[in-house]
């Protein structure tokens, strides 16, 4: 992946912090815009930590600025809280659809 932006467009799990968090959302509208105000946030993630939800939020110039470890496929994210390491996962997709010529005789 060329940017972070890029990677959370292709994700469907993140981990951050050492936790996984399925439930996050990308402004895809305003990531894209270069005249876009650089402190704005444009991304949120959410997760359950035992019974505390965690919540992190990062503006962005954040998110422009992540660092990639191609080594180790992690992101680097720093917001005023210090860096936060950031894993993108794609799930598999399979469907269920029958093709042409795949029934059952």
């Amino acid at each position: 992946m060329s940017n972070l932006i890029d990677a959370l467009q292709n994700a469907d799990m993140l981990e951050i912090d050492g936790l996984h968090a399925w439930q996050f959302e990308l402004d895809d509208e305003l990531s894209q815009k270069t005249d876009a105000d650089a402190e704005q946030p444009v991304l949120w993630i959410e997760c359950i930590d035992g019974r505390t939800t965690r919540r992190w939020q990062f503006s962005l110039s954040a998110v422009r600025a992540a660092t990639h470890d191609a080594q180790n496929d992690i992101w680097t994210l720093t917001d005023t809280n210090g860096s936060h390491p950031l894993k993108c996962f794609a799930a598999f997709r399979g469907d269920n659809l029958d093709e042409d010529g795949d029934e059952a005789p």
